[in-house]
């Protein structure tokens, strides 16, 4: 089946102008309810099989469903494949980690979770990419309103040449919220774990500060406008390892609230940081396929294909 963008559900247009929502502990959003008629993420997780089928574990809690869901997904740059049969379940309020060498789709894989790649001409997508169910290539879905509900951060840190307080509140502003704009710009840098050190000086230039304070600054701009999921593309790949660690513990933390999925070449990263790791590879074809996936500590300690464990342990790749 061929999708292009727009087919199927009206789920994105009933939804014309979702409210903000304080994520912090202790928010509603923590408790019982739903919000923009979405049910909240869920916190237990099941394993996950090798094929990326949910196991189940005797007396253990329901799976959760998954937030994002990769089915049967093919996506073609013109008439060159980048990514092919791609069938991940993306579990709530975890760190899923996309591993593999360079140019096996790993960032066409999360650009097309917020549909980044529509801005592109040409692209082509055939199978399915499900947001709580509801698929995001279906004709009457607004790009805009997927990339409200799905944030993204960059390889190289991009603040605004704005204000600190201008780069937090610009993704509000647009969103025409009407809270305490005030109150959402300080809760957005310190769930970013940056107040502390930008909070006298919020008039100066985002790009004053250093590279990883850049980054942060980044991270708060994208939950500014309380998203649901946060993309991530190889996000300290330009910073320094003090920088780095600083980042990987912001992501623990903001795990809490959002569903979190990135992209590292850094296998160190990968492995501290993420609950789950995706492995993909190429064919001859160059078309980037799934090798395995798994929870992180199997991947790491106990793969199942001879291929994962040549690529974590750095014969290859």
């Amino acid at each position: 089946m061929v999708t292009e963008p727009g087919s199927g559900s009206d789920m994105m247009n009933q939804i014309a102008d979702p409210p903000f929502v304080d994520e912090s502990p202790g928010s509603a959003r923590d408790g019982a309810g739903t919000r923009d008629g979405l049910p909240p993420a869920q916190v237990a997780v099941p394993s996950m099989s090798a094929a990326g089928q949910t196991e189940t574990t005797p007396n253990a809690e329901p799976a959760p469903e998954p937030v994002i869901v990769f089915r049967d997904l093919n996506f073609y740059y013109g008439t060159f494949r980048a990514v092919k049969d791609i069938n991940i379940p993306i579990q709530p309020r975890k760190i899923t980690a996309l591993i593999g060498p360079s140019g096996c789709g790993k960032s066409t894989l999360l650009r097309t979770i917020n549909r980044m790649n529509d801005l592109i001409p040409g692209i082509r997508t055939e199978g399915e990419v499900l947001y709580h169910g509801e698929n995001l290539y279906a004709r009457d879905v607004d790009p805009v309103e997927v990339r409200r509900r799905i944030g993204m951060v960059f390889q190289k840190p991009n603040p605004f040449p704005k204000s600190i307080y201008d780069n937090v509140a610009f993704g509000p502003r647009v969103n025409g919220y009407k809270g305490n704009m005030d109150e959402l710009v300080e809760s957005s840098l310190r769930r970013a774990v940056i107040w502390d050190e930008v909070k006298d000086k919020l008039k100066q230039s985002g790009l004053a500060l250093s590279g990883g304070q850049q980054q942060r600054l980044c991270i708060a701009r994208a939950i500014a406008t309380s998203p649901d999921v946060i993309l991530m593309d190889e996000p300290c790949s330009a910073l320094d390892p003090r920088s780095t660690l600083q980042i990987e513990e912001l992501m623990d933390e903001l795990k809490q609230n959002y569903t979190i999925i990135i992209v590292t070449h850094n296998m160190q990263q990968a492995a501290r940081a993420s609950d789950y790791t995706v492995f993909l590879n190429m064919g001859d074809d160059r078309a980037g396929f799934v090798v395995e996936q798994n929870a992180t500590i199997e991947i790491f300690t106990n793969p199942r294909d001879q291929m994962t464990e040549d690529y974590v342990s750095g014969r290859f790749g």
